[in-house]
């Protein structure tokens, strides 16, 4: 007799093994800011933002036409939207006129799948940030939930969960960056899930602009009555009609205007060259938002870099300033001795000013710039010490480092000037400018003072996307991306 033929039989996965005792079983959601998902439009197929090759970037800002797929059109200004998606999380340095640089989340992603039981616990939530924030925060509410519910089911959140203290079922924790702590607010009002910010243990954000930022008045402003560089006419072109710009238009009291601050109009926005009625939606949006309570709230804001806070208008022209009015505790504003309206310097991450990335006492502060704070090594600790414990502790509080000015835009071969704020001393400064695209290495600058400043003058060799960095004696780094055009490129353009 033939022996019976031996069943195949389906290699089954090996059963997980122990988990470290620092994971946490919770699920988290990533949510990255304006300009930071990769964009497609699903009509052609062609990839719309996000690219990796720096010399894109150059093309795509310097040149007619460049960035005209981004512009929305009336079928997705009245909702019906689609021809656009988001694939992604930003995975490559981009760039763009006044936000500037926009770095890649991927160190965050790292630092994320370092704090959690399984990759399954991570939710990048990608999307169209031209589109109102309120938009995306449906979206997000929906997909948070379905993380939620699909986490929970998961073999690695029981494991995680045995040497928790409590041993609780995994709840959300949203790590949000720039416009996403919006997003992710919104998406925590009671009237998209009700039940959604029960199950939220915090929300850690990351140089969100909640009460908003004068350098989005400025871009809609930009080309009123002077010439300005070709890509800084291109964003506003891209953002007079973006409702998610319009949300990040200032919402506290902002603009001088004789002798006292008032808030920010939508005919204002009109006259400065935006859209009345987008902000007229913005600003009843952002009252609605102010009884929505974030569960834990841990606020990482960047500091010590010059900030614009406060404008004034002129014949439809905004002039920004770098300080601003600050109220007393009954509602009045400081005032001198004659009664004058006093100005102060707070500073910020240099688009977001400290006050305004901040809802109450929970904040921890690091001088760094704002395209950098998801990105940034000391950011970073501080996201995982709120992953991994209950109890957050977070990096030494203050104010080290240093503040960084350099140009947006240059022009290879054509020097400019970098310019340090918050130090005094040339002692352990040592400043690097690396090729974002092939990581090569310039000569580094030398620098001194200039102007009774701290600064150096800096000539790039060819055009490119540069990463500039400052190192001080405390071991803090602050970073900045610059682009840089071609020999000769004609950048001055009219209005």
């Amino acid at each position: 007799m033939d022996p019976q033929p031996r069943r195949s039989r389906t290699p089954q996965p090996a059963p997980p093994g122990p988990l470290p005792a620092h994971v946490t079983q919770d699920a988290v959601v990533v949510v990255p800011g304006i300009m930071g998902s990769e964009l497609k439009d699903t009509t052609t197929g062609r990839h719309l933002w996000g690219l990796h090759r720096a010399s894109w970037y150059v093309n795509a800002w310097t040149r007619p036409g460049g960035l005209d797929a981004l512009r929305l059109t009336e079928d997705e200004l009245e909702g019906r939207t689609g021809r656009i998606v988001a694939t992604g999380l930003l995975s490559h340095s981009a760039w763009t006129p006044y936000l500037r640089g926009v770095e890649p989340y991927t160190d965050l992603l790292a630092l994320v799948r370092s704090c959690v039981a399984d990759d399954a616990a991570i939710l990048p939530f990608a999307y169209d940030w031209r589109l109102p924030v309120a938009t995306n925060a449906r979206l997000l509410a929906d997909r948070a939930r379905r993380h939620l519910t699909t986490w929970r089911r998961h073999p690695a959140q029981h494991l995680a969960r045995e040497h928790r203290v409590d041993q609780r079922p995994a709840r959300l924790v949203f790590v949000a960056h720039s416009m996403g702590g919006l997003v992710a607010r919104a998406a925590l009002d009671g009237g998209y899930d009700s039940e959604l910010a029960t199950d939220t243990r915090g929300v850690i954000t990351l140089g969100t602009p909640f009460h908003g930022a004068v350098k989005a008045a400025v871009i809609l402003n930009t080309g009123r009555g002077a010439p300005v560089p070709l890509p800084h006419r291109k964003l506003r072109a891209i953002c007079a009609t973006m409702p998610g710009l319009h949300d990040l238009l200032p919402q506290y009291r902002s603009v001088r205007d004789g002798g006292s601050v008032r808030h920010l109009t939508p005919g204002d926005v009109a006259a400065l060259g935006g859209d009345a009625d987008l902000a007229r939606e913005s600003a009843a949006f952002h009252l609605a938002q102010r009884q929505v309570k974030l569960p834990d709230h841990r606020a990482v804001v960047g500091t010590n870099q010059p900030t614009w806070q406060s404008l004034t208008l002129r014949d439809g022209r905004v002039e920004a300033h770098l300080d601003g009015a600050r109220q007393n505790t009954d509602g009045t504003f400081v005032s001198d001795r004659r009664g004058r309206v006093r100005y102060f310097q707070v500073h910020g991450d240099g688009t977001v000013y400290k006050e305004s990335a901040a809802l109450g006492p929970a904040v921890t502060t690091l001088p760094l710039q704002h395209g950098a704070v998801a990105k940034d090594r000391s950011a970073l600790e501080a996201v995982a010490e709120i992953l991994r414990e209950d109890v957050h502790l977070g990096p030494p509080q203050g104010d080290p480092g240093c503040g960084l000015s350099t140009p947006d835009l240059v022009e290879a071969g054509r020097p400019w000037t970098l310019s340090l704020h918050q130090v005094d001393s040339l002692a352990g400064l040592t400043c690097r400018i690396t090729d974002v695209e092939d990581s090569r290495e310039v000569p580094a600058p030398l620098l001194g003072w200039l102007d009774g400043g701290i600064g150096a003058r800096v000539t790039l060799d060819r055009p490119g996307l540069y990463r500039v960095g400052v190192r001080t004696l405390d071991g803090f780094t602050v970073t900045q991306l610059v682009l840089a055009t071609e020999p000769g490129q004609r950048l001055e353009e009219s209005a």
